[in-house]
């Protein structure tokens, strides 16, 4: 027997994505969003609002980063979904983060988060929310490196859980991709 829950904007996982801009005078912005992933092969598509100071900043400066959250970041990340930046401009500050300006967009990245995409945007819809962002340059720190590769377990990404409003580490390794598939059969 399965439990209905009508039309909910509910998937596992959904990724804490930290968006990073300028603000019109210089100073970092970010925002946590749960609603995006990759939509093709050097593409991302964020669901943000027109009203957030980020999506302004975005149209404005046609860039903009997306930073994984992490277990070590989780308070400041969810502060940075409360504030809002129209009304908070100091809120990475106040969070205690640190940014550097990225080598491929005109954007800022954030040191306490050791994983990010730099995109440059490609477009914006105001009536769907849609932005969406060619990705330029993937980078990470090399703390979160194995054999010259991101690792998941050095990382420790959190998800979104909207159903009851938690935030959640990635687990352990269950499979292997491309490979477990091919017993059946």
């Amino acid at each position: 027997m399965r439990k209905n829950f009508g039309a909910k904007p509910i998937l596992y996982p959904q990724p804490v994505f930290i968006i990073a801009t300028y603000n019109p005078d210089g100073t970092p912005n970010a925002m946590n969003a749960a609603w995006g992933g990759i939509s093709e092969e050097n593409e991302i598509t964020m669901c943000i609002a027109a009203d957030h100071k980020t999506t302004a900043n975005a149209i404005s400066r046609k860039a903009f980063t997306v930073s994984m959250g992490t277990v070590d970041t989780v308070v400041a990340c969810d502060y940075l979904g409360i504030a809002s930046g129209n009304e908070t401009p100091d809120k990475i500050a106040r969070c205690g983060l640190s940014t550097f300006k990225s080598d491929f967009v005109d954007a800022p990245l954030i040191d306490e988060m050791p994983m990010a995409v730099e995109c440059r945007l490609k477009s914006y819809d105001p009536e769907t929310c849609r932005m969406v962002g060619e990705v330029v340059n993937v980078c990470a720190d090399e703390s979160v490196l194995t054999d010259g590769n991101i690792d998941p377990q050095k990382l420790r990404p959190i998800v979104f859980d909207g159903m009851n409003h938690t935030y959640l580490s990635l687990g352990e390794k269950v499979g292997d991709a491309f490979c477990d598939g091919n017993r059946i059969g």
